[in-house]
């Protein structure tokens, strides 16, 4: 196993019916700024019952963040935190909202030009304080709601931006919440979950035995109710089990002391700023086609895969290996994923645009051991073609 620190101080409020805690959980004298995305925290009456649950306080809305959330959009929010002296946030929606919104608190309060905080990756942001977040859990996709960071768009690009300081004090996590999301959404939101677990897995081996057994067990859990909160969407103990993986394969924990692979991320980012493809879609597109051509890089790690979370044991180690990326392509699918870039319109020539925009972007040395070069990814992407 590898060396690791891991902190977490994120406070975790699960279950039915406690968005009245708001009361506890949000300091008495505080000016709270709510932000929230497209309308429907409103139109379900969520947004209204956050309000009712923080008595006392001065609560102001910033509404209309996008499902990839914009610099610009978020530098309105920054100015409204300015003007109206904010000094707690509390994000109600899914990733996107709270990835803007941990980018609105570290905004807030640099000295700096903001620009400048999308231009770190995955390393530290150089800011000394940010304004307190907490979330109100409304889509189970990106772990966010427990993590450090956040992915903004800028300018046809997509940019991770991470702090210690931008943890959320608490989320709220209430499945019931979750009961009115279109299926795609929650499609997305199993797939996402998925690939953060597998691309903290499937790499090497570091025998790193509690990680890989947690790891199967999201994946398991995946497979066993992902089909299920779809088709019954209210039925509380599938969705709650989906709202708890999302949360747990992005919450540091499973990734802590083994190799992790974010090219399938940083591809399907590029998908998404270039065709405007759902973030889960990309990766369900680019993950299975990933394996086909790193089968060699990732063999153990995909023939302990097949055979511990699909219980393939019968065949050769190639047998089993294509077997697992056949059922993976069978489960996106089953979800209703499309996971052909030709079913989305996208040909070689699409294919030589999104290679050029991971060069531009520095993404030329992706992977758990930086072995994806663009000729990497261009082979990839033919694959998913």
């Amino acid at each position: 196993m590898l060396n690791f620190d891991f902190h977490n101080p994120t406070h975790i409020v699960f279950g039915k019916d406690r968005l009245n805690e708001l009361d506890s959980l949000v300091p008495e004298s505080a000016r709270v700024l709510i932000t929230y995305g497209g309308g429907s925290v409103k139109k379900f009456g969520t947004l209204d019952k956050v309000i009712q649950a923080l008595p006392g306080r001065e609560v102001f809305r910033f509404g209309g963040i996008e499902p990839n959330p914009k610099f610009e959009t978020l530098m309105k929010a920054v100015d409204a935190v300015k003007e109206n002296r904010i000094d707690f946030l509390l994000a109600v929606g899914g990733g996107s909202v709270m990835d803007g919104t941990k980018f609105i608190a570290l905004a807030s309060a640099y000295g700096g030009e903001p620009e400048e905080l999308l231009s770190h990756g995955f390393n530290p942001v150089p800011v000394d304080n940010a304004l307190p977040i907490g979330t109100v859990v409304t889509l189970p996709a990106t772990g966010s709601e427990m993590n450090s960071g956040g992915v903004i768009s800028h300018q046809g690009g997509k940019y991770p931006v991470f702090s210690p300081l931008s943890f959320p004090r608490f989320s709220i996590l209430d499945p019931e919440l979750t009961y009115t999301l279109p299926v795609n959404q929650v499609a997305n939101g199993i797939v996402d979950t998925f690939i953060h677990t597998v691309e903290q897995y499937i790499t090497y081996p570091v025998d790193g035995r509690f990680q890989d057994r947690t790891s199967e067990g999201i994946l398991q859990t995946l497979i066993e109710i992902g089909p299920k909160t779809i088709e019954e969407p209210e039925d509380y103990d599938a969705r709650a089990n989906l709202v708890w993986c999302a949360t747990m394969a992005l919450n540091g924990l499973i990734g802590a002391g083994v190799p992790q692979d974010w090219e399938t991320h940083m591809i399907g980012h590029e998908l998404t700023a270039m065709f405007g493809l759902d973030h889960g879609l990309t990766l369900a597109l680019v993950q299975p086609a990933g394996w086909k051509v790193r089968r060699e890089q990732k063999k153990e790690k995909l023939l302990q895969y097949g055979r511990r979370v699909w219980g393939i044991t019968a065949g050769s180690d190639d047998e089993i290996i294509d077997a697992a990326i056949a059922r993976t392509e069978e489960f996106f699918t089953g979800l209703g994923m499309k996971i052909r870039l030709s079913d989305h319109g996208i040909d070689e020539t699409g294919i030589k645009d999104i290679v050029a925009a991971l060069e531009k972007h520095g993404l030329t040395a992706l992977s758990e051991t930086q072995d994806v070069t663009p000729d990497v990814s261009e082979r990839i992407l033919k694959a998913a073609l």
